[in-house]
């Protein structure tokens, strides 16, 4: 019996881990789809290619850092328990290379190829293991000192921080590093230039894509059979179509609002999905839909932050208020089930936040100094296909 139960957690994981490798095209796809012609290609090979970084720094750095145990042993040990450390490393491996993923939709089409994989893989190897393992392995104490302190540690349950908002945030440092496309604004700040989507399919595939794997990122955060909830998978079905349903009405009917509305609700309930009542978790994505449009108007308008996916908006800004929605509608006041802090919520969000812009200017800092992190402006012209890839995605190799 114990056999078959640990051979039903190891089916478990592994399922969840490619459901939410599939979400790695959802993150392909909407960036396809939001960028212009010219970076189409860019935009797929970037997915890829930064995955494919991610899991050696992970697996040789990055989980040993998170996690304080590694994979250097013989195929026999690493077979022990039918496998379940293999591929709770590779679910985990999936979460930790969502960090590049996110960062590629900010930094789209004038950042270069080979500083961005180097960028990956110091994020991926330093900065974000740092992070995951102070919140989900208790690493240097902090959830003992918080729980001692207010009564209950830091909750993220499917990483609303840990992934999203750390995400959002060193994307954010990425931007500024890099700069505005070129002939976006003039030199009084005005927008000249709008840069609609290339292909609203393309977008809504990717955000559809994203919407089913989430229900792999979420639910199968239990990592076990018998700890799974159909809590969580509600809570998080209902917090993405509050997230729809405010960008629809903030959004005006936008498309690309829309499509990143469920996104947004999703990136909110990740943190209190598995506590929160689900009105509390419609709440939470309302709020999310709402926080991203109007957020995204104002990043790109007013305060001239060319994010060309708006992911500090949709990640960084919807994750931290995830991080906080767990300590409010996880309540039992509130139709929660409890065990969760405010206080908590808020110190432990802030450090991911300021762990997060940091390691962003930090990492995008040193690069920019010694390499270059952005393309000549004839380049850009030209398009990140082209410079980069030799080759556009309209080009047929048999021609």
């Amino acid at each position: 019996m114990e056999t078959l139960r640990v051979g039903t957690d190891v089916l478990f994981v592994l399922l969840g881990a490619v459901m939410v490798l599939a979400m790695h095209m959802g993150f392909a796809f909407l960036e396809v789809g939001t960028v212009r012609r010219k970076n189409q290609v860019n935009a797929l090979v970037k997915i890829i290619s930064d995955f494919s970084v991610s899991t050696i720094a992970y697996f040789f750095i990055g989980y040993g850092i998170a996690y304080g145990s590694g994979f250097l042993q013989g195929a026999e040990a690493l077979s022990q328990k039918n496998g379940y450390e293999l591929v709770k490393f590779f679910f985990l491996l999936t979460f930790a290379a969502a960090i590049p993923a996110i960062v590629s939709g900010g930094i789209a089409e004038r950042a270069r190829f080979y500083p961005q994989l180097a960028a990956s893989f110091l994020l991926v190897g330093l900065v974000y293991p740092f992070y995951e393992g102070i919140v989900w392995h208790g690493n240097f104490g902090l959830q003992d000192w918080l729980k001692t302190s207010f009564g209950a540690g830091f909750h993220d349950f499917a990483g609303s921080v840990v992934v999203h908002a750390m995400g959002g945030w060193l994307a954010l440092g990425a931007v500024v590093m890099l700069g505005a496309r070129h002939g976006r604004y003039n030199k009084e700040g005005k927008v000249i230039a709008a840069h609609p989507p290339s292909s609203i399919p393309f977008l809504a595939l990717g955000a559809w894509v994203l919407v089913v794997g989430w229900f792999g990122f979420n639910v199968m955060s239990a990592q076990t059979v018998e700890a799974v909830s159909g809590l969580v998978a509600v809570n998080s079905l209902m917090a993405m179509v509050g997230g729809v349903l405010a960008a629809l009405v903030v959004g005006r009917n936008d498309p690309g609002f829309i499509h990143n509305g469920a996104l947004a609700g999703l990136v909110a309930v990740c943190a209190g999905s598995d506590v929160m009542h689900p009105l509390g978790a419609l709440m939470t994505g309302i709020i999310a839909g709402a926080l991203f449009v109007w957020m995204f108007m104002l990043t790109q308008n007013r305060w001239k932050i060319d994010d060309v996916l708006g992911v500090w908006p949709l990640h960084g800004l919807c994750g931290a208020w995830g991080g906080i929605a767990a300590g409010i509608f996880g309540l039992q006041a509130l139709g929660g089930l409890g065990g969760v802090s405010l206080v908590s919520q808020l110190l432990g969000t802030l450090l991911g936040v300021v762990t997060g812009l940091l390691g962003g200017f930090a990492v995008y800092g040193v690069l920019k100094a010694a390499v270059g992190i952005r393309l000549s402006q004839e380049q850009e012209y030209m398009g990140a296909d082209l410079s980069i890839h030799k080759i556009s995605a309209d080009s047929n190799y048999g021609d």
